[in-house]
């Protein structure tokens, strides 16, 4: 059984991204807000299942509560992948029924997915019973011309009944034909009203909503609104002091709020545990870009790690280095 509660920690979630969400960048989230769920880039179950990568389930001990999300469309290989990810330690494993990329296309998941409700039902169905962790699933609105108000409920009803209690959903449509994936995270209007009503006819299923979410503020009206749960991506990236400094007092009820500069410091030994391993600095450094984000200094920190952090041989000094840019540590203390 997990030890950690995931569906609690689902009150605030920060979103798989791909190449952005790694161990390193988790690591740093986990720093910032001790509550928040952390979701890892999607994994395919082929490539745990037939390719053996099994180093793609790594992750620190203090990463929890974290969830795996996979990608797939094979019930039986999602349910050996799931249970290999089981074993690896992580508290919840989601599916994706969201990415609308070419790749994901080509290997028949993703958003694709929500055109075939039953195949989805099927792989929580035997995902479910492979495993004691949650099984959830992070899906779109709809995809190409369907119309959401028909094929949401619809899409929902299948996977309640397959099992899953718990689902995000992104407010928008992924149109497959003519956007890119980048493209689909703007341009398709953002229905929110929708996800709403869903909460509405099901009741009993836990609801997270998931993007165009950029404060606390925002993430704090949809729970008031009755949804269980707010996803956010980009700006927790971006602007990840913004976001999970203040989350676990703001949304959890629990704790102090974070101080960016304390990270920056309980960075180090970590930092030193990579460099010592093999690793290079902007491995994790490239994620700790926006730590600052909007205060004086921010540039000179930016410009310093950005920089340096490639070179040969750049360690944690550096990092001291373009912490230095900033006020002292004492004053940035007060001035956030």
């Amino acid at each position: 059984m997990p030890l950690f509660a995931a569906t609690e920690a689902a009150r605030l979630s920060t979103a798989p991204m791909m190449d952005w969400t790694d161990r390193h960048c988790r690591y740093l989230h986990r720093l910032l807000s001790r509550e928040t769920l952390l979701y890892t880039e999607m994994v395919t179950a082929p490539a745990l299942v037939r390719g053996g990568a099994l180093h793609l389930l790594e992750f620190s001990p203090q990463e929890h509560p974290v969830a795996l999300q996979l990608g797939g469309s094979d019930p039986v290989e999602l349910a050996q992948a799931a249970r290999l990810g089981q074993a690896a330690g992580y508290d919840e494993i989601n599916l994706n029924v969201g990415c609308p990329s070419d790749r994901v296309q080509s290997g028949c998941f993703g958003a694709v997915l929500m055109e075939q409700p039953a195949l989805v039902a099927r792989c929580i169905a035997e995902m479910r019973a492979a495993v004691d962790v949650d099984v959830t699933v992070k899906c779109r609105i709809g995809v190409d011309d369907q119309d959401p108000e028909y094929i949401l409920p619809e899409f929902l009803a299948q996977i309640v009944a397959a099992g899953c209690e718990r689902v995000t959903i992104h407010a928008r449509k992924a149109w497959l034909q003519g956007l890119s994936p980048k493209e689909n995270r703007d341009i398709p209007p953002l229905d929110y009203a929708l996800v709403h009503r869903m909460k509405g006819y099901f009741p009993n299923l836990h609801i997270s909503i998931n993007g165009g979410i950029t404060s606390l503020d925002e993430a704090q009206g949809f729970l008031d609104g009755g949804l269980d749960g707010v996803m956010i991506g980009r700006a927790a990236y971006h602007q990840p002091a913004d976001i999970l400094c203040r989350a676990d007092r703001v949304i959890f009820g629990k704790g102090q709020d974070s101080d960016p500069a304390e990270v920056v410091m309980q960075m180090l030994p970590y930092i030193e545990a990579h460099l010592s391993a093999g690793g290079r600095l902007h491995q994790i450094t490239r994620h700790m870009l926006g730590l600052f984000a909007g205060r004086p200094g921010a540039r000179g920190w930016r410009r310093t790690l950005s920089e340096g952090a490639t070179q040969a041989g750049a360690g944690p000094e550096l990092v001291e280095a373009a912490l230095a840019q900033l006020l002292p540590l004492e004053d940035t203390a007060r001035a956030v």
